[in-house]
């Protein structure tokens, strides 16, 4: 270890933050698409909610319980909520700058027209007030707040209208004709989540004009209080402290823990207020002491509140609009599964290991592998983790219908997926019914392997069939997020994967594990093993990492130590990374860059030289602390030359990008990869064109072989030149 002065890493949150600030700068793109911007813009808000139902929660608990420690990077809570707050307010500025400006113009420059109730025409707000009475108007429930009713519960997320009235309370007594002082009553209304919050209205040919579901509300308030004197309105929106805290110790029942966990969360204390710029003083006063907030937790925006609804808006369909996104990279038959023949699966994974790179290449296969299994008569056991899918998964359908034919199912559901908790449980019930076996997880362990073993009967023996991936089965994110798996029938694996589903599901503690590492088994302690044997190469030693975050002190320690010993590393951090480049004798060995594009980068993939002796793995886990001891997650060899030489040539392109990479500086900010003009490479782009054409390459001998006239062709997997 480093006999050195304490060198502070970079703040998790802070770093968080900043990978907020890449998502937004890629909506401040103008080589992107409008469409694009607008959908990066709506990420942005969605983030910042996530951020401070999570993240910021936690750390003003902190500061409430006077925490003074310093954390790595040598700030107390205190001090670092103060930072966030800074930053936290500058990107929200930002948002509010970018969309009233630049992208609004845009908006118009292309026919589409977000409206203000004064600027609609006649024909318009007709079309309005017909759809407030007939639509709108029968899901409202204002509620006032005076000395019999008191402030209501406010639902995290939800966009609401605080209004004062001068009400006249004269109707409220028998004698109508007795005239009442008129009181001043405050009163909410919640936008109904249930209704879209952009609404088409009628227009002119060619032109798109829409109207926000708030502004017409506000439009009717003097309607929707019987023509009550309405003195002042605001949009308010509230963020409350979602992390959902589980006692497993004492929890006999963890399914019912998780449930009740649910409900209490829906009351969390509000950590952000969010309201319009123009909120008058009365009404924001009343919000923040009721609130309990102090003056850096209001966030005043200009334009509306939330940007998440832009994300609806981009992704409806209607050809009018395609030239404002991108153009469609449809995902590519997998080049391991084009063979000039019809074999079942399973003879293809006998025969060789196979991978596939989503989004690039489809999911289908991954689909395809569960539903044979489940339907062929020689499967007699399928084995599954899940972690996050779909409310309609295939996958589960799969399983089953496996059931239902007599196979042995066993799913290990994590219940603990934070946001999708509710869909798990109610899947994980339809399955007890359906007749499989359901494990909820373990506990004080989240389960994020991925992980399928599907056992067959062969020609009187048994043999497994093994699926291990870096992402999740679920079919819409195969389509979103960049991930690498794996199919083998390799004996090893084999039975590495069933101790694996033998430890889930019973007291199983094997004692060696011949090709898989497994968190908290023994994970941590073979990456280490693998970073100290590249730092006796010394400047003849290379590590690439690729991953969604690095915060684990503990492996960013043994990083700075094998550079400083001189071994090149290079690490491709989407997200979180709290290691720090660039300090001289320390880190200055080590390149870290982010790519964010137009997929989400999630695969985890860590290469090393090993004197020349290539290894190369694949894993669920990122290198945090959470993974690495607080979770049930895999690490895996690629043992096939061609698939190590594939993933190579993908590991190339990522670490060339100029176009999407962000390089990180000492000081912890991130700064744009300077390309040529001339060879502008976006890595994601470059990796579908070379896994399309691989394809076509393969589909090209095929058609050879099979008109008999087979001429020798590139290799598919030779390197393809950058």
């Amino acid at each position: 270890m480093l006999t050195r002065e304490r060198i502070y890493n970079i703040n998790r949150e802070l770093s968080l933050l900043e990978f907020n600030k890449r998502v937004l700068e890629e909506a401040k793109d103008s080589s992107n698409k409008l469409f694009e911007r607008l959908k990066f813009l709506s990420i942005v808000s969605s983030n910042m909610d996530e951020f401070f139902m999570i993240r910021v929660s936690s750390i003003i608990d902190k500061v409430l319980d006077d925490f003074v420690f310093q954390d790595s990077s040598g700030l107390t809570p205190k001090e670092l909520y103060k930072e966030i707050t800074i930053k936290a307010h500058e990107i929200a500025q930002d948002q509010q700058k970018l969309y009233l400006g630049e992208l609004s113009t845009l908006l118009k420059q292309n026919n589409i027209y977000i409206l203000k109730i004064n600027e609609l025409n006649a024909n318009q707000l007709k079309f309005v007030q017909k759809y407030y009475k007939n639509i709108i108007y029968p899901v409202l429930t204002p509620m006032a707040v005076d000395n019999s009713r008191p402030f209501p519960f406010i639902q995290n997320r939800t966009l609401n209208i605080f209004v004062l009235i001068r009400a006249n309370t004269s109707y409220l007594v028998k004698n109508k004709k007795q005239n009442l002082k008129k009181e001043e009553v405050f009163a909410i209304i919640q936008v109904p989540g249930v209704l879209d919050r952009l609404i088409p209205l009628p227009s002119d040919k060619d032109k798109y004009c829409y109207v926000l579901l708030e502004d017409i509300i506000i439009q009717h308030l003097s309607d929707l209080f019987n023509n009550q004197e309405i003195a002042y309105s605001s949009l308010f929106r509230i963020t409350r402290d979602a992390d959902l805290t589980i006692d497993e110790q004492i929890a006999e029942d963890i399914l019912e823990e998780i449930e009740k966990s649910l409900k209490r969360r829906r009351y969390g204390e509000i950590v952000r207020l969010e309201i319009s710029k123009d909120c008058p003083e009365v009404l924001e006063n009343f919000l923040k002491e009721n609130f309990e907030l102090d003056e850096e937790d209001i966030y005043k925006i200009d334009g509306p509140l939330d940007y998440t609804f832009l994300m609806k808006f981009v992704n409806q369909e209607n050809n009018a609009f395609k030239h404002l996104k991108d153009k469609p990279l449809p995902p590519v038959k997998p080049v391991d599964f084009i063979v000039p023949d019809k074999r079942s699966i399973f003879d293809l994974i006998k025969e060789k290991d196979l991978l596939i790179h989503v989004p690039f290449e489809s999911f289908e296969k991954i689909i395809e592998f569960v539903r044979t299994a489940a339907t062929d008569p020689d499967v007699l056991a399928i084995k599954m983790t899940l972690y996050r899918f779909t409310k309609n998964s295939p996958i589960v359908r799969a399983l089953e219908e496996a059931a239902d034919n007599g196979k042995q199912v066993t799913v290990v559901i994590e219940l603990k997926a934070r946001f999708d908790e509710e869909n798990n449980i109610i899947w994980a019930k339809k399955l007890e019914k359906a007749g499989c076996h359901v494990v909820y997880g373990l506990a004080h362990l989240k389960v994020h392997a991925k992980a399928i073993l599907v056992v067959r009967r062969e020609e009187g023996t048994i043999r497994r069939y093994v699926h291990l991936g870096t992402g999740n089965y679920n079919e819409n994110t195969a389509r979103q997020y960049t991930d690498i798996s794996m199919f083998t029938s390799n004996v090893y694996f084999g039975t590495d994967v069933s101790n694996l589903f033998n430890t889930l599901t019973g007291l199983s503690q094997p004692s060696h594990w011949y090709k898989i590492g497994v968190s908290p088994i023994n994970l941590r302690e073979k990456l280490i093993r693998l970073i100290r044997r590249e730092a006796t190469y010394k400047s003849n030693g290379y590590i690439i990492a690729k991953m969604n975050a690095l915060v684990d002190d503990e492996i960013i320690e043994e990083l700075y130590s094998a550079s400083s010993k001189g071994v090149k590393i290079d690490l491709i951090v989407r997200g979180i990374c709290c290691l720090r480049p660039g300090i001289k004798g320390i880190s200055e060995n080590i390149r870290v860059i982010s790519i964010v594009g137009r997929f989400l980068e999630h695969s985890r993939i860590f290469y090393f030289k090993n004197d020349s002796n290539e290894e190369i793995y694949l894993s669920s886990a990122d290198w945090m602390p959470r993974n690495l001891d607080r979770r049930i997650e895999t690490i895996f060899p690629v043992e096939s030359e061609l698939l190590k030489g594939r993933i190579k040539r993908w590991l190339n392109i990522m670490l060339k990008d100029n176009t999407k990479a962000r390089e990180l500086r000492e000081d912890g900010t991130y700064i744009r990869v300077k390309g040529n003009l001339h060879n502008k490479i976006d890595s994601q782009i470059l990796l579908y064109e070379d896994i399309l054409q691989s394809a076509e390459l393969k589909n090209k001998e095929i058609k050879a072989i099979k008109s008999m006239e087979f001429v020798p062709i590139q290799n598919f997997d030779d390197e393809v030149a950058i």
